[in-house]
Order: C-alpha cells, then structure tokens, then sequence
C-alpha cells in the first residue's frame, strides 16, 4: 500500500504533552503493532521508539510543559498485505523549531544517562524524517517494518 501525507490515519490521538499519557500511548502502539502481526520484541521496541519521540517533544521541545498539544498518526498495513505488516507513525507538535541536522543524541562513548533518545529511534525504526511544520511545531514520521519469519508461519522473539 502506498499512502500519501494527505491520507486519513487509522488511528489519530491528540494528548496534552504530559509524560502521565505516555503509558497509554505506548500501550496503543504495542497493542497495535501485536495485532498486525509483529513479534513480541517488534512490537516493544516499537513501543519504545514512539515513547522515546514522545518524550523529546515535552522535554525539548516544550520544555517539560504539560498542557501543550501532540498528536499522534497512525497507519498500518497487516501480515498478509503485499509488503507485508508494517506502521507508520506520525507524531506533530507545536513546539519550537529545531534544526534537523541538530537532532542527534549524545555521544555513546559518553558515560552519562540520559541522551538516548534518537538513538534509539533510529535504531529500532527502519524509516526517520524529521521535518519542520508550518508556521511552528515539528513533524516526525517512523516506519517500522514487521520482521518476517524465517521458514515458518511464525517467528520467536
């Protein structure tokens, strides 16, 4: 399937940039990816990845203030579609503008926590664009592609 930006989501959730929502949205993306068929570990390392986004925003972007709007796309393609089971994640703010060349983690030889982040994301994800929108906030769109299972109907993970 191909989707075009201009697309209506299969899921849209528009949350207050709260880390209390970051559960349920983690849970969401879990829950979603499991029933399209990735593996257990797909489907926390997903879940990870958009909770990792999630938190970028309210603590970079809006500086750890909760009342301020993300909203949260998402598209799927199940198992049995041409490409296979993949998902789309489209995550928008009204946040600062940042430079896309500047939205890099830390150092990995750097030994102190936190930093992570956008590693993370881009490891876990097979896709990353980060985009500035219009007139403020950013738009970060993930694709995840389901792994597919060697020799059999199923994989283990």
């Amino acid at each position: 399937m191909d989707w075009a930006m201009g697309d209506e989501p299969h899921i849209r959730v528009e949350l207050r940039s709260d880390p209390n929502y970051l559960a349920g949205v983690r849970q969401l993306i879990a829950g979603v990816t499991q029933r399209i068929g990735f593996d257990e570990k797909s489907c926390s390392q997903v879940a990870l990845a958009v909770d990792e986004a999630l938190a970028n925003v309210i603590r970079h972007g809006y500086g750890r203030e909760c009342d301020r709007p993300i909203w949260v796309s998402i598209w799927t393609a199940p198992a049995d579609s041409a490409s296979g089971a993949y998902l789309r994640v489209v995550i928008e703010d009204e946040a600062r503008h940042v430079e896309t060349c500047d939205l890099k983690g830390r150092d990995l030889d750097d030994p102190q926590p936190g930093g992570l982040g956008v590693h993370i994301i881009r490891e876990v994800m097979d896709e990353v664009e980060y985009a500035k929108r219009s007139p403020r906030g950013m738009r970060l769109t993930m694709i995840k592609h389901a792994p597919r299972a060697a020799g059999s109907a199923s994989a283990e993970g």
